[in-house]
């Protein structure tokens, strides 16, 4: 039962850490860049709005609720990194991330929502019959929220490591590290152009 259960947890663990489909890795870094330690609550609630968007629509994808075309979501996810990589290139420096929950809060909902989706196909083939779906979507939120929340912690450190002894200001942080995102999702967005 334990092995079991640990199965389904490490499922979404190597979902979110797995280097050929580093989508999700990107948006967590350009998502976290902007933060300190100290701000770990609201980075912790906005890890977990992206959980909860996620794991919302795999509910309504596994349960046929909702279907999109896998070439529309697999052109919306780079698109939902470039949009928080932008917003942090122009918003660095200026606080934005510290506003009450509002915007990012629900955006970061939304772009949970669209990375779920594209998801859903291969967490479908991944269901055996008979399996309670719902008891194994919850398992695979928490392997989801355990590799987000060790990724939320590297960046938190490299971000502190940068800033203590490197000396680079908050600002240059975020602003190299959203460039780069942006550099590696272009790319993307070229590779899954739906026009």
């Amino acid at each position: 039962m334990l092995q079991e259960f640990w199965f389904d947890v490490k499922y979404g663990i190597d979902h979110v850490l797995d280097i050929n489909a580093y989508d999700h890795i990107l948006f967590l870094i350009v998502l976290t860049v902007p933060y300190l330690f100290k701000d770990w609550k609201r980075v912790f609630l906005l890890v977990t709005m992206f959980t909860v968007g996620h794991t919302l629509s795999l509910v309504l994808a596994t349960y046929g609720a909702v279907s999109i075309k896998a070439s529309i979501v697999e052109f919306l996810i780079p698109v939902t990194i470039l949009i928080v990589a932008i917003f942090n290139v122009f918003t660095s420096g200026k606080g934005a991330q510290k506003e009450k929950v509002g915007v990012l809060f629900i955006s970061t909902l939304f772009f949970g929502l669209i990375h779920g989706l594209g998801f859903a196909r291969e967490l479908k083939m991944h269901l055996s019959a008979g399996e309670n779906k719902l008891w194994l979507l919850l398992k695979f939120a928490l392997g989801i929220e355990i590799a987000q929340i060790v990724i939320v912690f590297i960046v938190l450190f490299l971000g502190y490591l940068m800033q203590t002894i490197f000396r680079f200001s908050k600002r240059d942080w975020v602003m190299v590290i959203s460039a780069v995102v942006i550099g590696l999702v272009i790319p993307m967005l070229i590779r899954n152009n739906i026009f």
